[in-house]
Order: structure tokens, then sequence, then C-alpha cells
């Protein structure tokens, strides 16, 4: 075992699993649109008589959960995968219910289909929810009576709930449609100005640089979504030249204003003209590196797939166990409990600890929730639709602060979906999920331990070289007597990318266990000097505008 297991063991923590966060900047965003993804299709249900259909409905309405930080433009394409994805799902489990009534068999395709979700979702960065809300619609179709001529209504349902949500999705765009662009770029301005205004001796400072980065990474991925000409492009253009800006005060944040950046990022959560900064010289050599890395294709998907294949073996083994257990336990639902262990992969074993702690503490506290409104909700099938929907917004509202508090949310509605068919006895629901909680927490986390990433400190290292040699590109341009300012720019954003993925890999492998010892001081290595020749990077920047221009530090500096 590795030395790095005792650090791991103080991790694996109650108190950090439980803690509340900030929640997101747009947390209504997703519970707005998933009221109105889900209202009209069973409220139409409920007055045809036919809530028993509602299942299949909300599988496509559901996908309103998605893609809410995207470009509409990528937006488009991204939520119809994710309703693609979703109905052939669907399709999938509905056409295994229809053709056996193994369980075992059930639990099987079920377990099958999570890991292909939770692979696909990670590979293409899909976003939150993720895999979760893909696994319970197919998990649940899996166990409802079928035949397979009922089959091609029902995933036309959902199909026809999918293109509404798609709607919905879309639907802001026609009143802010710059709106996720640049939001992005305000969050990559606060992170610029948070991390400027740190101690540069704090114990907090390598953290700020860390989420600077990743913030100004994330803003660059949305603006690359983007057309670089035709009407729309002007706005692209002009926040590109602000997050150049975050990206240098990240670099170089002695020369940096904190307030000016601020003061931009709020302007820019408003819905005035975004923020106009002077040109210069070295900003259009920027510019031009941003073009050139625009053009460079993204990374086949097949090759974002390799890595993911422990997490893929971990996903299909615990949730088949997990499935197994409540099976031999006499649980009437298992897939409450392959859903749980689904739900409880992340990155890493810390992460996923991390998880399971917050499942069950916010399953067994939601069902308390749900015995406090199933009296409700029974005295007409109206009440249960709207408290259904009461606690989708709800969901969506404090999941971001913990998961553990949206699961107060989630786990009565998902109790009080099984009642659209027929009313139930709480007594038994509550039991079966607490008991398929704690069997899919436990079954899953023990999977998570079994399957390893072995890989993870092979990664690091290829994660340490890539640094290595952004940083020694942008140093033989920065010796050359007059380097190329847009092979400058290309070759500093270059190494920046390439210590967002260093701290992000480095992070994920240090959450695991049993594999062998990390390169820590190489790790530690590459971040100094990568990050001592962005400085660098930047300096002969600021010095060529003072050149060409005559102008003066102020009005170069962030």
């Amino acid at each position: 075992m590795s030395s790095a297991t005792p650090t791991l063991r103080r991790r694996l923590s109650l108190a950090g699993a439980l803690r509340p966060r900030r929640p997101s900047d747009i947390w209504f965003k997703p519970a707005l649109s998933v009221v109105a993804s889900l209202a009209p299709p069973n409220l139409t249900l409920l007055a045809l008589g036919r809530l028993d259909l509602a299942m299949y409905t909300m599988a496509g309405s559901m996908c309103a959960l998605y893609a809410h930080n995207r470009p509409y433009a990528a937006r488009a394409r991204a939520l119809a995968w994710v309703v693609l994805g979703m109905v052939g799902g669907l399709a999938v489990a509905l056409a295994a219910a229809s053709l056996t009534g193994s369980a075992v068999v059930l639990v099987t395709v079920g377990a099958l289909l999570a890991a292909a979700q939770k692979v696909l979702t990670d590979a293409t960065r899909v976003g939150p929810p993720g895999n979760v809300v893909l696994t319970f619609i197919t998990s649940a179709a899996l166990f409802v009576p079928q035949s397979p001529g009922q089959v091609p209504g029902h995933v036309a349902l959902a199909l026809a709930a999918g293109a509404w949500a798609w709607i919905v999705g879309m639907a802001p765009g026609l009143v802010r449609p710059h709106g996720p662009e640049r939001r992005a770029t305000a969050a990559a301005l606060d992170a610029a100005a948070g991390y400027a205004g740190t101690d540069p001796a704090g114990d907090g400072r390598p953290g700020a640089r860390a989420a600077g980065y990743a913030a100004v990474q994330a803003a660059w991925q949305a603006l690359f979504a983007l057309p670089a000409t035709g009407p729309r492009a002007t706005t692209r253009h002009a926040l590109e030249r602000l997050l150049v800006r975050a990206e240098v005060a990240l670099a170089a944040p002695a020369d940096t204003a904190p307030d000016r950046l601020r003061a931009w990022a709020r302007e820019l959560r408003g819905t005035g003209r975004v923020p106009r900064v002077a040109d210069t010289r070295a900003g259009a050599d920027e510019l031009l590196g941003v073009r050139a890395e625009s053009r460079v294709r993204p990374e086949p998907l097949w090759h974002r797939l390799a890595p993911l294949a422990p997490i893929g073996v971990r996903t299909a083994l615990g949730c088949a166990l997990a499935g197994y257990a409540s099976l031999a336990l006499g649980v009437g639902r298992p897939y409450w409990a392959l859903v749980t262990a689904a739900s409880l992969y992340q990155a890493n074993l810390t992460l996923t600890w991390s998880r399971a702690v917050q499942r069950v503490v916010g399953n067994v506290a939601g069902v308390l929730v749900f015995a406090a409104l199933a009296p409700l909700a029974h005295l007409h099938q109206a009440y249960l639709v709207l408290i259904c929907l009461a606690c989708a917004f709800g969901a969506e509202a404090l999941i971001t602060r913990n998961y553990w508090l949206g699961s107060l949310c989630v786990t009565p509605m998902a109790l009080l979906i099984s009642e659209f068919a027929r009313y139930q006895d709480p007594g038994a629901l509550m039991t079966e999920r607490v008991a398929d909680t704690l069997v899919g927490a436990l079954v899953g986390f023990l999977a998570a331990v079994a399957v390893t990433d072995r890989r993870a400190g092979s990664r690091v290292e290829r994660a340490v070289t890539a640094v290595d040699r952004a940083r020694e590109h942008a140093a033989r341009l920065l010796a050359e007597p007059e380097p190329d300012p847009a092979a400058l720019a290309a070759a500093r954003r270059a190494l920046t990318t390439a210590l967002v993925d260093l701290r992000a890999t480095a992070d994920a492998a240090a959450g695991e266990w049993w594999q062998r010892s990390l390169p820590q001081e190489r790790v530690v290595l590459a971040e100094r000097n990568g990050h001592r020749t962005l400085a660098a990077t930047v300096r002969g920047r600021t010095a060529r505008a003072h050149q060409d221009t005559g102008s003066t530090a102020e009005d170069v500096r962030p």
C-alpha cells in the first residue's frame, strides 16, 4: 500500500462530506426548467386519467436538467444527444422488460446500462446531473410490466416529452442569447481576482490559483463553442479580450487590479453590453493565439474513454452486486439499490466515500419527508402531481449546496412517482427504500474499494511530462530574439491547459488507494516551473506592449 493511504484515511470524514457549500450561481435555471418541462405532460396525463404513463414522459422531461452551463449553439447539440441517449436507454430497458421476467437478467442489463451511461457522460463531460437521472429512469423501466407491442408507444411518449424539454432548455436564449458565455467569463474574472487578492504566502494561494485556471479553461471552452465569424461573433471577441485579462492576472497577480476584474464580472452578469477593454498590440497578439487554438480539432471521444475503464468496471460490478443483494434480501424494488450504487461513483475513492455518506443521509432523511407528505398526496392525484413538481424544484435548488440536501427532495419525489399508477402502503415503500439505500451504498462502496484504479499514477506521470514539454516549448519561444506573438500566446495557453489537467489528474489520483506512490515532488516542481514560465510570458507580453505603443503600466495591467 502506498504512503498516500494515511492521507486518504483522513479524507474519509463525515463532517466534510455533509458540509453545505455556496449554491450555484444559476441554481434556479435547472430548477425552473425541470418544472416547466415536467408540468405540461404530467398535468395532461392527469386530465386524461392516464397518470400511469407519466414515467415514460418523465424520461424525456428530465432531460431539461442538462447543459445549462453551455452556450446555446452547443446546448442545442448536447440536449439533443441527451434526449437520444435517454430515449435509447429507455427503449433497451423496455425491450428487456418485455422479453424476460427474470429479475437477475434485468438487474444485469441495468448494471451494464448504468456502466455505459456513466462512462459516456463522463467522457463527453455533459455535466450535472451526469448519469444518475439516466440510470434512474432506465433501471425503473426494467421492472415495469411490458409487452412488446407497448414498447414503441411508450418510447414515442418519451421522445415527445424530450422534444419539449429541448424547447424548454433553449427558450432562455430568446431573451439572453449570450448568457452562458457571459457567466463563464464572469466566473473566470472573479476567480482571477480572488487569486490576485490572496496573500502570496498564504496556504490558500495554490488552491485559489488552481480554481482560477480551471475557471478560465472552462470559459475558453464555452467561447470556442461560439462562431468565430459572422454577426454573432462580436460578443465572442469582446469576451475573449476580457478572458485574456483574467488569464494574464493569474500569471502575474502582482500586476493585477482585482477590483477592476470584479467590476467587469458584475457587468457581465447584468443585462447591459459587454464591457469593452482597450485594444493593445499585445492583446491583439493574444487573440491571434486564441484563433489558432480554436481551429484545433478536439480530442477524439475514444481517447477519453480509455482512462474511464476502471470507473466503468466499478459501476457495472457495484450495480450488479447491489441489485443481486437486494433480490436476495427479498426487497421488491432492486433497481433502487442499483441506482444508489450507480450514484456513488466519482473520480476517486475519496469522492465516492463522500457521495456514499451523502446518499445515505439524504435518502434516510428524505424518507421522513415522504412520511410527512404522503397523507396530503393521497388526498387526490392532483396533489400528488403538484407535490412532485415542488420536490423537483426543491431538489435542484438544494443539490448544488450539497448532494444530501438535494436528496431531501429527490427521495420523496421518487417515492411519489412510484404511486402514479396506484397508491401504495407508505410504510412498505419507506422500509424498502431505506433497505435498498443501505444495501446499494454498502455494496457499491465495497465494489469501489475492490476495483482500484492502478493506472492513476501513470496518468499523473504523463500529465507531468505534458507540462514539462509545454513549458519547454514556451521557454524556447521566449528565448528567441523576436518570438512570434501568436505562437507565444498559443504556447502559453497550451501550458495553461497542461497545468489544469495536471492538477485535476493529481487530485483524482490522490483520492485512490492501494497504488504505487505518486510522483509528488515531480508534480510540485512541474507546477512551480510551469507557473514561473507563464509569468515570464506575461512579462514579455507587457514589455512588448510598452515598446510598441509607449503605453503605461496602467494601460496594460488587467
